[in-house]
C-alpha cells in the first residue's frame, strides 16, 4: 500500500511537471509592501531681529503658535508668556466673574492630579504656573529651569487639556468671592472705580463687576466651557526668554497647545468715547475713615496717536515723576497736604484715560483739589521748562533698560509690545521716540488735554470744603 501510494504520488508529481513544461506558468501578482519612513520635520522658519535691547526670534510652530523668543543661554532658566485676546468683558451678563473663575483653577488640577497633587508636581520640577485676566486678555505665565522644561511644559499641556476644575477648589473659589464682595465696600479704590465708570461708561461691559447672584451662578461646567471660548489656538501670542533654541522650544510649545480648540467666537466691546463734563462738583461716596481718596480722570490717547510720547512725557513731569513730578511738589512738599500723589495714562484699546489720584485727611479735600486744578490749570497757561523736560526725558530713557534685567521681565515686555501691536523693532525706537519730544510738543498737549474742566473728580470718604452730590452705590441701591 505504501509502495502504491508513492507511485501514485511520482505520478501524479510527473504530470503536474509535463503540464507545467506544455503550459507557461500563470504570473503572480506583484506583493506591494508598504515601508514607513520618518520623514524628518520641515525646518523652521525664524526671522531673527536684532536691535538694542535684545535679539527676538520670530517663527511660527508647525501647529500653528506665533512666539518672540530671546535665547539667553547663560541663565538656565526659561520664563513663558501666552496671552489670547479675550477677557472678562466677556463675560455673559449675569455671569460676571467666569472669566476669574477659569484663570483661579488653571493650576488648581488637572489629569490625574487633584489641587494637591499639581501643586506638588510644580514644587518637584522647581516651576511656577498661574493664569490671569483683564478686561481685554487671559494670560498665562510659567518659569522652570531649562534642565526640567519638557516635564514642566508637560504638566501645562495637561493643563490646557484637562483641567478638573474640581467642586472643592471651586467652593473655595466661591468662597472667596463672597469674602472680596464685602471688604470691597470698605475699599476706597474700588468705591472710586465704580463711581468714575458709572459716571462715564455706565452701560459699557467695563462697568460691570461681580454680585452675589453672578457668583452663585457660577458652575464649574460653565467655566470649562469659557476657558475653551477664551484659550483657543489663532489668537494666542508666545513670548519666551531662555536657554533654549526655536527648534528646542517649538515642540513644547505644540505639546502645551495641542488640547486647545483653533478657534472660538466671543463678544467684542465697543470703544468708549468719553462724555463732555459739565462744570461740576466732585462726586462724593459716602465712607466712615480719617482721609478722602481723590481720583480724578479724563480723556487719554491711543498708543498710536502721534501725541502720545509727548503725552507720557509730559505725564513725568505733571504728575508721574514721584518726588520730580510738579504735583508731588507742590501738594506734598509745599503743602504738606498728601503722603503721595501720581497720575498715568492708560492707553487700553476700548478706553483711553489720563489720570491720577492721591489721599488727604477729610478735612483738607477742598484744598487738595483746588491744589491740583491750580497745577492742572497753571501747566495749561505756562507749560512746563526747558530744565524739566530734560529732566524728564533723562529719566525715561535713562530708566529703561532696567525692565530688562531678567528673563521674565523681558518675556512680559515683548508680551506687552505684542498686545499693543508696537512692532518688534520697538524697543530700539521707544528712547529715540521720547528724545524726539520737544518743549513746543509738550506744552501743546499740555493745553489739550490738561484743562480741569474736563477731569472728573471723585472723593471718596468723608470730605470737607467740598459741595457735591452724594453718589448712591449700587450697594444702596
Amino acid at each position: 500500500m505504501r509502495a502504491l501510494t508513492f507511485t501514485a504520488g511520482l505520478f501524479a508529481v510527473t504530470s503536474l511537471s509535463a503540464c507545467a513544461y506544455l503550459t507557461p506558468p500563470p504570473v503572480e501578482p506583484e506583493t506591494v509592501v508598504e515601508v514607513e519612513v520618518a520623514l524628518e520635520p520641515a525646518p523652521l522658519e525664524v526671522a531673527v531681529h536684532s536691535g538694542d535691547f535684545a535679539e527676538i526670534q520670530q517663527f511660527t510652530t508647525p501647529g500653528g503658535a506665533s512666539v518672540w523668543l530671546v535665547s539667553e543661554p547663560s541663565i538656565p532658566i526659561l520664563s513663558l508668556n501666552m496671552a489670547w485676546k479675550g477677557g472678562e468683558a466677556s463675560d455673559p451678563e449675569g455671569l460676571e466673574g467666569l472669566t476669574d473663575a477659569v484663570t483661579y483653577h488653571m493650576n488648581e488640577g488637572a489629569g490625574d492630579l487633584d489641587s494637591l497633587g499639581f501643586q506638588t508636581r510644580m514644587e518637584d520640577l522647581n516651576m511656577s504656573f498661574g493664569c490671569s485676566a483683564s478686561d481685554n486678555w487671559t494670560s498665562c505665565s510659567a518659569s522652570m529651569l531649562t534642565d526640567n522644561a519638557e516635564d514642566a511644559m508637560a504638566l501645562i499641556a495637561t493643563a490646557f487639556e484637562n483641567p478638573r476644575f474640581d467642586e472643592g477648589p471651586f467652593e473655595r473659589f466661591r468662597r472667596e468671592q463672597q469674602v472680596d464682595l464685602k471688604t470691597r465696600e470698605a475699599s476706597a479704590g474700588f468705591l472710586a472705580w465704580r463711581a468714575v465708570s458709572q459716571a462715564l461708561y455706565p452701560d459699557h461691559p467695563y462697568a460691570r463687576t461681580t454680585s452675589e447672584e453672578s457668583i452663585a451662578a457660577l458652575t464649574p461646567e460653565l467655566a470649562k466651557e469659557q476657558m475653551r471660548k477664551l484659550m483657543v489656538k489663532d489668537r494666542l501670542l508666545v513670548t519666551a526668554v531662555g536657554a533654549v533654541t526655536p527648534e528646542e522650544l517649538a515642540p513644547m510649545i505644540d505639546e502645551v497647545i495641542a488640547g486647545l480648540p483653533e478657534t472660538s467666537t466671543l463678544p467684542e466691546a465697543a470703544d468708549i468715547v468719553l462724555p463732555e463734563l459739565e462744570p461740576a462738583d466732585p462726586i462724593v461716596v459716602d465712607l466712615p475713615q480719617p482721609q478722602s481718596l481723590v481720583q480724578f480722570t479724563g480723556p487719554g490717547l491711543k498708543r498710536d496717536d502721534p501725541d502720545f510720547f509727548p503725552a507720557f512725557v509730559l505725564n513725568y513731569t505733571y504728575g508721574g515723576g514721584g518726588f520730580e513730578s510738579r504735583l508731588m511738589k507742590s501738594l506734598r512738599v509745599e503743602k504738606g497736604l498728601t503722603y503721595g500723589i501720581y497720575t498715568s495714562l492708560s492707553s487700553g484699546e476700548h478706553l483711553q484715560t489720563w489720570g491720577g489720584g492721591g489721599q488727604t485727611k477729610n478735612e483738607s479735600a477742598g484744598e487738595f483739589i483746588q491744589g491740583i486744578k491750580d497745577e492742572m490749570e497753571d501747566f495749561v497757561e505756562n507749560g512746563v521748562t526747558e530744565e524739566e523736560l530734560a529732566d524728564a526725558k533723562a529719566y525715561l530713557t535713562g530708566s529703561y533698560p532696567l525692565g530688562f534685567d531678567s528673563n521674565a521681565k523681558i518675556a512680559s515686555q515683548m508680551m506687552g509690545v505684542r498686545q499693543d501691536e508696537l512692532g518688534i523693532d520697538y524697543f530700539d525706537l521707544r528712547n529715540d521716540k521720547v528724545r524726539a519730544v520737544t518743549l513746543e510738543d509738550v506744552n501743546r498737549v499740555a493745553k489739550e488735554y490738561l484743562n480741569p474742566e474736563d477731569y472728573l473728580f471723585v472723593a471718596v470718604g468723608q470730605p470737607e470744603g467740598i459741595t457735591s452730590e452724594e453718589f448712591e452705590s449700587e450697594a444702596e441701591e
